[in-house]
């Protein structure tokens, strides 16, 4: 009996702990991206994304706000008074057949009264309030392009991190194995200094290459922590969850390299930049044609109903009381007709804004060709470096494997190859730097070009 009594308990134990461990709030959630996978997440989750689509939607709901402001209008209002100490008015005592010259106080108002009241108001006319509609659907355009804007800048933000995780993870797998080649140079010199057939300044150039290994790694593998971290900032993942990335630097650049963007032509009608720049030509446009707009009239139509009781007695709510109907109906016109100039004024300075936001747009156009070039041709330049360093690594990987072989035989000095090993390091970090390259400058063509092609819907623009 306490022998099924304790497998009954270790049972359930077992029992217990399984489920526990199943958990979904207690599991670690973990992801594993491609770089594609990274940017359509990034899309929904980034941050400054998810606070852009939520610029649209005040965007839609200003637009109805305004639009609003031209349609029938309705308002109520009821009001109950009670009258503490009801005000008195003197009237002649003659008229009451009392003597000459003497005076009855009388109270003409009722101590009890109560208003309902309803009115309707309808623009009819008011130039401001057209002028206001094209504002908001250029507002709303605006807030678009600012959001194709943000989806721009988080993809290349997210290849520019997704490359700076494996660049730092490559760079760690790089010095792990140049510091086991290093420790194994320097363990054999050792012994063989040890034995009277190696000069004390072999092992200690060894020493000094090993002890520079050692800190780049311990280095190196913070910095892929702080490029990981960078990397999941980036995609909005909270900083404590494990991500794994499947694609590797290398095979990225050589997907990346795309000879047919350099005869890609720049098509401004196509630049979210070009785009944002003639929305802000626009809304200067249209705060000078609301205020000449301002100089006409305004026209609006109104009805108005009410009913009232007033008794000595708070019979408000009683089904007798009588109540005294009244309505009223018309229009009504305002016209500014004359400011001293002030309109005036306000109209020539929104001009001179108008003037000088086309001045801007045509700068903007400007930078951007020149932003155009300068991309193109760093992303030329990042692909000619790529193939030049991935000769130049073959050619040191050469060079040093041929200097550590004569420096076993006792050929070359510890000098001449530590000289080779420093070369050979330089040649890695110029070759994993220009696959780098290729990716992130291409990213910055890519985002002034607008290759995933992220256009406004709504555009204003002829």
């Amino acid at each position: 009996m306490t022998r099924s009594f304790y497998l009954l308990g270790v049972l359930l134990v077992f029992a217990f702990a399984k489920a526990n461990s199943q958990d979904p709030e207690t599991t670690v959630q973990s992801y594993s991206f491609t770089l594609e996978e990274a940017i359509n997440f990034a899309l929904e989750n980034n941050y400054q994304a998810i606070n852009a689509k939520r610029d649209i939607a005040k965007a839609l709901k200003q637009k109805w706000e305004t639009t609003a402001t031209g349609l029938p209008q309705i308002s109520a209002n009821a009001d109950y008074s009670y009258q503490i100490k009801q005000p008195i008015t003197p009237l002649p005592g003659e008229i009451a057949g009392g003597e000459p010259g003497t005076f009855i106080p009388v109270a003409f108002s009722p101590q009890n009264s109560a208003l309902i009241n309803a009115s309707l108001s309808q623009i009819i006319f008011d130039g401001s309030y057209i002028v206001a509609l094209e504002a908001s659907e250029t507002f709303l355009d605006f807030s678009q392009n600012a959001n194709n804007k943000t989806k721009l800048e988080v993809r290349k933000g997210v290849i520019n991190a997704y490359g700076g995780v494996l660049l730092a993870q490559e760079n760690v797998d790089i010095i792990t194995k140049n510091l086991a080649t290093v420790e194994k140079n320097l363990n054999e010199t050792r012994k063989i200094f040890e034995n009277g057939l190696a000069e004390e300044e072999d092992v200690e150039q060894l020493q000094i290459t090993f002890l520079q290994l050692t800190n780049q790694l311990n280095s190196a593998v913070r910095q892929t922590e702080i490029a990981m971290d960078m990397f999941q900032l980036a995609l909005g993942i909270e900083l404590n969850l494990q991500v794994t990335l499947m694609d590797d630097l290398e095979s990225l650049a050589v997907k990346t390299i795309d000879p047919s963007l350099s005869n890609e032509n720049l098509n401004l009608d196509k630049s979210v930049d070009y785009q944002i720049a003639y929305n802000l030509t626009e809304q200067r446009r249209l705060e000078y044609k609301l205020e000449r707009s301002k100089a006409l009239p305004t026209l609006t139509g109104f009805i108005n109903y009410g009913a009232q009781t007033f008794d000595q007695d708070f019979r408000v709510f009683d089904n007798n009381t009588q109540w005294f109907q009244q309505s009223i109906t018309g229009v009504s016109l305002t016209w500014p007709v004359f400011t001293s100039f002030g309109r005036k004024a306000r109209t020539e300075r929104l001009k001179i804004a108008w003037d000088q936001a086309e001045t801007d747009l045509e700068r903007t156009t400007q930078e951007i060709r020149l932003n155009y070039e300068a991309a193109l041709n760093d992303y030329q330049l990042a692909i000619d470096s790529y193939f030049t360093s991935k000769q130049n690594l073959a050619l040191a990987e050469r060079i040093e494997n041929k200097n550590e072989i004569k420096f076993t035989e006792g050929i070359a000095t510890s000098f001449d190859l530590r000289q080779a090993q420093t070369q050979l390091y330089q040649a890695q970090a110029e070759y994993l730097n220009s696959m780098y390259q290729v990716i992130t400058n291409k990213a910055a063509l890519e985002t002034i070009l607008n290759t995933p092609n992220y256009l406004s819907t709504n555009t204003n623009r002829p």
